[in-house]
């Protein structure tokens, strides 16, 4: 089995990238100039232009790495064993005791502490 990888090649990044930050450029110009409009439309808008970076950018060598990394993490949250809801329930409340009982604790220290201060200083 000697089967050959290709590499995808990414041709002028330096243009898609200055491409891509002349359109967020354009939307953001875009939505002041054109403050008049409706919102909905300047979202729309601007909404359709992002999606066009988006395209341009992922088509670069970083975008495409980034690009791969989102579907990498993204099928391993599916991996991840979640806790059911009771199992999250319980820990939370294990916690939240957890958090009173010290803070009971430290406020008795802090107490005994300030009474003792005061009994030193007189």
């Amino acid at each position: 089995m000697n089967a050959k990888v290709e590499a995808k090649t990414f041709r002028l990044d330096g243009l898609k990238w200055l491409l891509v930050v002349a359109l967020i450029g354009v939307a953001i110009a875009g939505n002041s100039y054109y403050a008049e409009f409706p919102l909905l439309y300047r979202v729309l808008a601007m909404v359709a232009i992002f999606l066009v970076a988006v395209v341009v950018a992922v088509n670069t060598a970083k975008g495409h790495a980034l690009w791969t990394l989102l579907r990498e993490a993204q099928t391993e949250v599916r991996r991840v064993v979640w806790p059911s809801r009771q199992e999250a329930t319980q820990t939370t409340l294990i916690v939240v005791v957890f958090v009173l009982i010290m803070a009971l604790i430290l406020w008795a220290l802090d107490s005994a502490l300030g009474w003792a201060a005061s009994k030193v200083i007189g």
